[in-house]
């Protein structure tokens, strides 16, 4: 092979390799534009639990939350993970009282049951 050709064949896989990673520059800007991928590399735990029913419940307010969280992460201020705990708290701060569903269940011999299961068997 002389110099020239080598030159064309090297030239062409730098194309190639451009053109790849154009590729993945893009698909990274598509994947980082929507808010809810970005929250979902940060929530851990119960974090869209609590942020669900926030949405249900108070929707402006979520929604506003929201792009200050995906704003925030994306300036580099939030590093960490968000916990469903203290996004609980964080709409607490705001004044926010999110209703969560919750259950008391008891584990007996195996078994889950709920509070109300064991009481009539108590009552029985």
């Amino acid at each position: 092979m002389s110099d020239r050709e080598l030159e064309i064949l090297r030239r062409k896989k730098l194309l190639e390799l451009k053109r790849i990673l154009e590729m993945k520059k893009r698909r990274e800007e598509e994947k980082r534009s929507d808010p809810r991928e970005i929250l979902n590399e940060y929530f851990v735990g119960r974090a869209w639990e609590v942020f669900n029913a926030a949405k249900a419940q108070y929707p402006q307010i979520a929604r506003y939350v929201e792009a200050m969280l995906v704003r925030l992460i994306m300036e580099g201020k939030i590093k960490s993970k968000i916990s469903g705990e203290e996004l609980y708290w964080l709409f607490r701060r705001l004044g926010v009282r999110v209703r969560l569903k919750t259950s008391i269940r008891i584990l007996e011999h195996g078994e889950l049951k709920s509070l109300g299961e064991k009481l009539k068997e108590q009552l029985s």
